[in-house]
Parts: structure tokens; C-alpha cells; sequence
């Protein structure tokens, strides 16, 4: 069964002059000759993207869009009319949105956070800007200390909130934050803590998250890092548990709450030593 918006592995069925056709289980998808891998031949199997032409055909590419169906990405708007704006998806055939579908209206060259869903009257690629009706926090999916992936979706006065799994909301408080992040961003992340909030009866959930892996997860990830920084600087780094955070995230790529926790670790391994002003490795 084909899906369209979403890449599918189909096998090639006849050759002509202007592409190949992939079995569907009827005529035939066509794959555009310039989409061709070189070498492909009758029966092989090929990964390809389906989506609909400028013609309104289902057509296949190997082409890699920016976001398939489901996803929620940020794209740039290429033009704007009044039934709709259509964005840059990476695909020959720009993605539509329609006015409805639109917050604050789009103007071109704008670079806009949407989902990517199938408009169920017409069966084509569509997106909206109007992601609250896709993501909840009634039932969940995650438990805390899972690590999820993270996009950006707007800012507020605690941090910002961010996009879980496509699914749900987190708030990223600012004391998590060690670099600049804008709306669309996508980073991992990891579930920080899970409580209830109850509005007018319904049971929901508030979630904190936060920026990397949990706990000492985390320590091990960047235990090489920084004695690789320490062999790359003559042994010695002017970093220590006073440092500015910016300074530390700056430098290492990580908060200084990793970094402390990291260099702790290290020290009671007997693989680095503290001094006044810095951190210092020690030979084996």
C-alpha cells in the first residue's frame, strides 16, 4: 500500500523514455528521468518520495524533502497569494498553505514553523501554522528522564516552550539555557520532570524538559570531550567550577552544570587535578 507524503520502497515495473514507472498495484507511479539513480533497471527496488505534481499527478522523486508528513519543520515562504502562501519543501512543487491555515499571514522570504498534513478533500501535501490542535498533554507518550526530541516553538516569560515528539509541549526554562535558540530550532533533549495541571476537570500534564541527556548519561557523553579539549591545549584548561556558564557552554558545548558534574567525574578517576585556575590532566 503507497503512502503519499512519506517515502515509500517500490519496485520499478517499465522503463520509458521520460523516467520509469514503480509498482503501485495498478498503472504505475512515474519516477522523472532526472530523478533516475544511475544503473536502476526493471524489477529493482527504489526509495522514493510521493507527492503531487504541478499537474496534480502522484509522482515519485528520490529527492529528500525538508519534512515529510507529520513532521513539524521550518520552511521558508517563496510566494504569497491571497488563497495561500507556498513554502520551499526541497521539492520540485512547493509546499501550500492556505490563508486559514496561516497565524499572522505570511510574506515572502519568512521563515515559518508549520506541520505538514494531508488535506483530506483533495489527498495532497498541505501544512498550517495552527499547530495547538495537533499536539496534547492529556495522554502521554514520554516519562521523565526519556530522552525526545526537541523543536523550539515560542518564547515565554519563564523560557520557551518547546515541541516533544511532535506530540507534546515542554517548557525550557532559562536556567537550562546556554546558548541562543530562535522558534524552529530542534535539538535532543530530555524529559525533566512530569506534574499534573488541572483546568476545568480535564486531567493534563505540564512537562519541564531539558537540553542534552539525563544525569551522568550525559557525564559519559562528554568525559572524552573534554580530556580530547585538555590534549588539544597542552594538558590545561583555564575552566573551572567558577566560571561564567556562557563561558563554559561557549567553549565546551555543554552547561556548567555538565561540566562540573563531568570534571567531578574525571577527578575521581585520577585523570585530572583542580588547580586555582583552571583543570589539568594527569598522565596515566
Amino acid at each position: 500500500m503507497i503512502k503519499v507524503g512519506e517515502y515509500n520502497i517500490l519496485k520499478v515495473i517499465r522503463e520509458v523514455d521520460f523516467g520509469l514507472y514503480l509498482d503501485d498495484g495498478a498503472e504505475g507511479i512515474l519516477l522523472p528521468k532526472r530523478f533516475v539513480p544511475a544503473a536502476a533497471k526493471i524489477d529493482d527496488e527504489l526509495t522514493v518520495f510521493l507527492y503531487h505534481d504541478g499537474e496534480d499527478r502522484l509522482i515519485a522523486t528520490t529527492q529528500k524533502p525538508k519534512g515529510i508528513l507529520g513532521d513539524i519543520v521550518k520552511l521558508r515562504a517563496v510566494t504569497v497569494t491571497e488563497q495561500g502562501a507556498f513554502l520551499d519543501n526541497g521539492l520540485m512543487k512547493d509546499l501550500f498553505v492556505p490563508t486559514s491555515k496561516q497565524q499572522m499571514g505570511m510574506i515572502p522570504n519568512g521563515e515559518y514553523l508549520v506541520k505538514i498534513y494531508l488535506d483530506e478533500q483533495t489527498g495532497r501535501l498541505a501544512a498550517t501554522e495552527k499547530l495547538e490542535p495537533f499536539l496534547s498533554n492529556e495522554e502521554l507518550t514520554v516519562k521523565e528522564l526519556e530522552v525526545v526530541d526537541l523543536i523550539v516553538y515560542r518564547r515565554t516569560d519563564i523560557g520557551y516552550v518547546c515541541i516533544i515528539n511532535n506530540q507534546h509541549t515542554g517548557v525550557l526554562h532559562h536556567n537550562e539555557i546556554y546558548r541562543d535558540i530562535t522558534a524552529g530550532d530542534k535539538f535532543k533533549g530530555f524529559i525533566k520532570k512530569i506534574y499534573p495541571e488541572d483546568k476545568t476537570g480535564d486531567m493534563r500534564w505540564k512537562i519541564d524538559v531539558s537540553i542534552g541527556k539525563p544525569g551522568y548519561n550525559r557525564v559519559e557523553d562528554e568525559t572524552e570531550k573534554i580530556l580530547r579539549l585538555l590534549e588539544e591545549n597542552d594538558g590545561y584548561l583555564p575552566y573551572h567550577d567558577k566560571s561564567d556558564p556562557e563561558a563554559i557552554y561557549s567553549f565546551f558545548g555543554m552547561s556548567k552544570k555538565t561540566f562540573k558534574m563531568t570534571t567531578g567525574n574525571l577527578y575521581k578517576q585520577r585523570k585530572i587535578s583542580f588547580e586555582k585556575g583552571g583543570i589539568r590532566k594527569l598522565d596515566a
